[in-house]
């Protein structure tokens, strides 16, 4: 048990980091945190973790999920960060990106042309 702590501790942190960041920029830049509602948005966030990844709390989510899938240590348990991915890509990704063009237009088209969804 020791063990699998030693491993997945590592994959976890920066999971946490990430989501953290994701948040703390979010609250810095005084816009809506809520993931149901991307066109509330009041301004767009490209800063800290924002040039790394449009979406590090998804990125943080993810490493999570794969850091619990290392604790259990079974093969199977890498389907749940597999079906994080899609049904975050399909149901929150793709439709928030789709707001946030017509929010931001142009600026947004250009920061999603220069950084990558996940990593």
């Amino acid at each position: 048990r020791l063990f699998r702590t030693l491993v997945a501790a590592p994959i976890a942190l920066p999971g946490v980091l990430f989501s953290a960041s994701g948040i703390s920029e979010f609250r810095r830049a005084k816009t809506t945190l809520d993931p149901l509602r991307p066109e509330a948005a009041s301004s767009l966030v490209t800063t800290g973790v924002y040039q790394v990844t449009r979406n590090p709390m998804c990125v943080g989510l993810l490493c999570v999920l794969l850091a619990w899938a290392a604790f259990l240590s079974a093969p199977w348990a890498l389907a749940g960060p597999a079906l994080f991915v899609a049904y975050m890509t399909r149901f929150q990704i793709l439709p928030e990106e789709r707001a946030l063009i017509r929010t931001f237009g142009d600026t947004y088209a250009a920061y999603k042309a220069t950084v990558r969804r996940w990593l």
